[in-house]
């Protein structure tokens, strides 16, 4: 009796760990984690890239100093609310369109990664180097998510009512991670 799903040969399966974003060896389990969750959302989504409000919603999810970086009060239910809609009508329009902030050419198929979210994962390692720490963590991809204004985390950010630019701040002072 044959298995009712084929067995990838396997050379197909090291060639998809090497193409997944979350096999990244400079990912600390924590982020790996979070893009697992973004890859799974961005799926179900019918979405061909994980974009950079797959990651925040991941984020927001999976770890605490992310969440308490927006501060008090309701503004994490409301920006929650935003990327939920995402896949009931808010956000559509960004089906089949690939995140690019413009500034590189549109490269598909990077890692699972828009353009722009895999130069948000580039911007993380650098800025936990600069920090003197390890592998990357949850504010460090923040921290990349909202610099750029094109990115689409950033518009749900601005929808929900929260200033990108206060965040970044509020992140880069010396008290932020």
């Amino acid at each position: 009796m044959q298995p009712r799903i084929p067995r990838q040969q396997a050379q197909e399966f090291q060639e998809q760990g090497i193409h997944r974003a979350e096999n990244d060896v400079r990912l600390g389990a924590e982020l790996a984690a979070v893009v697992s969750g973004a890859r799974r959302r961005a799926v179900r989504d019918g979405d061909r890239q994980i974009d950079t409000a797959h990651l925040l919603h991941s984020l927001l999810e999976a770890d605490a100093d992310v969440r308490s970086a927006f501060g008090e009060g309701p503004r994490i239910a409301r920006l929650l609310g935003y990327l939920v809609q995402r896949s009931i009508g808010y956000g559509l329009r960004w089906q089949g369109a690939v995140e690019d902030s413009g500034s590189v050419p549109v490269v598909t198929g990077t890692a699972g990664l828009s353009p722009l979210a895999a130069g948000c994962m580039e911007y993380a390692h650098e800025r936990a180097a600069r920090h003197g720490r390890g592998p990357a963590c949850g504010t460090d991809l923040l921290a990349a998510i909202v610099v750029d204004p094109r990115a689409r985390a950033v518009e749900v950010l601005e929808r929900a009512g929260i200033d990108p630019r206060e965040l970044f701040a509020r992140l880069e002072a010396p008290s932020g991670r």
